[in-house]
């Protein structure tokens, strides 16, 4: 069995996570797939998708100034519409994640939650989430 939905998303700045968690979370349980496995993807080349801390809200800018440090923005970049740095960003982090769906739930620790990052906002985004299983 296998169940795919989309859903969008407005950031507002220019490094920005966002906590998607609660939304991936309702579409696995509206797939109604038990034991499986779940796919979140999104299709941009300057925003990516980790698993990382949910509950002290220094990590996502702790981790954003560790980022920042590991691909300023510098001006030999040469791409010409000035976001390199985001696109760096989103190569090191990656724009898909893969999770357990066991008994109808994300099977995430304690401590975790899914984290859409934007690099290059403020933007509107999609993030599309495959549910497959049984």
């Amino acid at each position: 069995m296998t169940s795919l939905s989309s859903f969008t998303l407005r950031t507002n700045a220019q490094d920005e996570w966002l906590n998607i968690t609660g939304e991936v979370q309702r579409i696995v349980a509206a797939s109604k797939i038990k034991e499986g496995i779940c796919v979140v993807f999104v299709p941009h080349t300057t925003a990516a998708l980790t698993v990382n801390e949910n509950a002290d809200p220094d990590v996502p800018r702790d981790v954003l100034l560790a980022l920042d440090r590991i691909s300023p923005d510098r001006r030999e970049f040469r791409h010409t519409e000035g976001n390199s740095a985001a696109h760096t960003k989103t190569s090191l982090i990656g724009p898909s994640i893969t999770l357990i769906v066991s008994e109808g739930r994300l099977l995430l620790g304690v401590w975790q939650g899914v984290w859409f990052n934007e690099y290059d906002g403020p933007r509107t985004r999609k993030v599309h989430v495959r549910v497959l299983g049984e």
